[in-house]
């Protein structure tokens, strides 16, 4: 059995798209609800959403402090770490998968013949047409709302690419669910990613399609970075800020360093032809 394991604190209106992406893909997928002061009501919202479907379930709801980064990710240890041996994909509400040969089953096959425990993959920013936040709707694919693959975040804030997508229960991944740890071990400390329980980097990457930039993105951004806080990571949001501003908040689809393609409208793993360069690039920061 796969399950698949969100946590959501903002971005509601990403979860019917990220219920349609994924409930074909995995047995289950569980929900860690993260309510703030700001959004008190959270839990009911992902619920009236959920109810139509079967393997949809809240697993966990907290209240903490907002855009606690260090709070999510103990969510999604915590929530894993009660089934060590089960499989579990992770995403953000706003990170939707593609996977080697569009298959999710055939990447987990793989791993169980090798005795691989963890597959890692890396962002590709997505942004609407003519490089605009637009506005998301429901009744039209996210993939043809935001046709524009990329790789803006990291040349615009450093903002860490890497990220660990499908793991055992008892990985344990780092903040940001950038790394994995193992036996105390964190993976950048393995040259080239090249424990062997992490499955080829080259040949078994996941595609990890970064939807965080809708309209709501601009004034999230700010409120990060003017909580001013190292836990929220409030530096690189007040980069990213700074970035956006100069450029009118709209992303430049020809700069060569964001290595976009355009018309990318379906969810399909090789569309992107740049992906073996630049999950090269990813792994070498």
């Amino acid at each position: 059995m796969v399950k698949l394991l969100t946590v959501i604190g903002h971005g509601v209106n990403l979860l019917p798209h990220f219920i349609e992406h994924y409930q074909k893909q995995v047995d289950e997928i569980l929900i860690a609800v993260y309510e703030t002061d700001l959004h008190p009501s959270l839990t009911d919202e992902v619920l009236e959403i959920i109810k139509n479907y079967d393997n949809v379930n809240i697993t966990i709801t907290i209240r903490e402090r907002l855009y606690d980064w260090e709070k999510v990710t103990q969510l999604y240890n915590f929530v894993k770490s009660k089934r060590k041996d089960s499989w579990y994909v992770i995403a953000d509400i706003d990170e939707f998968h593609l996977y080697p040969n569009d298959s999710l089953h055939k990447l987990i096959y793989d791993c169980q013949e090798n005795n691989w425990d963890i597959v890692r993959g890396g962002f590709i920013d997505r942004i609407g047409q003519g490089g605009e936040f637009s506005e998301l709707v429901d009744n039209i694919s996210i993939w043809e709302q935001f046709p524009n693959a990329g790789f803006f975040r990291y040349p615009m804030s450093n903002a860490c690419p890497n990220k660990i997508c499908i793991m055992k229960g008892y990985v344990d991944v780092t903040a940001g669910q950038h790394y994995a740890k193992i036996d105390d071990h964190t993976t950048w400390r393995w040259q080239g990613w090249r424990h062997p329980l992490i499955a080829p980097v080259d040949t078994h990457s996941v595609q990890v399609h970064h939807f965080k930039w809708d309209s709501t993105s601009i004034d999230r951004v700010s409120n990060v970075a003017n909580i001013n806080e190292e836990y929220a990571f409030s530096s690189e949001y007040f980069q990213m800020y700074k970035e956006l501003k100069k450029t009118n908040f709209k992303i430049d689809l020809l700069n060569p360093d964001f290595m976009f393609e355009l018309g990318l409208d379906k969810p399909e793993y090789n569309r992107y032809k740049n992906w073996n360069k630049l999950i090269k690039k990813i792994i070498s920061i």
